[in-house]
């Protein structure tokens, strides 16, 4: 795109039909102009960059995540014949960093747990499943009943400090 806002402006065109045949906007035309005159073809290449380049490519990254949304190995499923079984029963059962980093690894990304968990908050992947025991798929299943009784605090939210108030005088 640099190299065409040049031709086409040594073509003649202006700055707005320049934007206009290439889709951006015309500060954007002016920029690449002003820096090809100051630098020539210098100037439309990428100026480094500051930080730490990457060390794993959007495509790992991309794996990494898709790998959360596959079944983990050792997860046990019911086969045709109604046994249970495992594709490979030495597997995680269920993804965990250490598991995925793992994984990630055999898959030939070199990867820690730490950065696979950067990679999936900043993607809002979640890897781990919701507890079983919290839920049933169950349509008999009934609750336990009722909570606790009204005069027990689920959760002592405000500590009432120990100097008298003007209501407890």
């Amino acid at each position: 795109m640099r190299a065409r806002v040049i031709a086409l402006s040594w073509d003649g065109m202006r700055v707005a039909a320049i934007a206009a045949e290439l889709g951006c906007h015309a500060k954007t035309v002016r920029w690449w102009l002003h820096r090809f005159n100051d630098m020539g073809l210098e100037g439309l290449e990428d100026r480094p960059v500051s930080g730490r380049p990457r060390r794993i490519s959007e495509d790992e990254r991309s794996r990494i995540v898709a790998l959360v949304r596959q079944a983990p190995p050792g997860r046990m499923t019911r086969h045709d014949d109604g046994e249970l079984g495992a594709e490979d029963e030495s597997g995680p059962p269920a993804w965990t960093l250490d598991a995925l980093a793992a994984q990630a690894r055999a898959m030939g990304i070199e990867v820690g747990r730490s950065q696979v968990r950067r990679i999936l908050l900043a993607e809002g992947v979640r890897w781990r499943r919701t507890r079983s025991w919290m839920r049933s798929k169950d349509p008999e299943f009934e609750g336990k009943g009722p909570g606790s009784s009204s005069s027990t605090p689920a959760c002592p939210t405000v500590r009432r400090s120990s100097a008298p108030t003007s209501s407890d005088r």
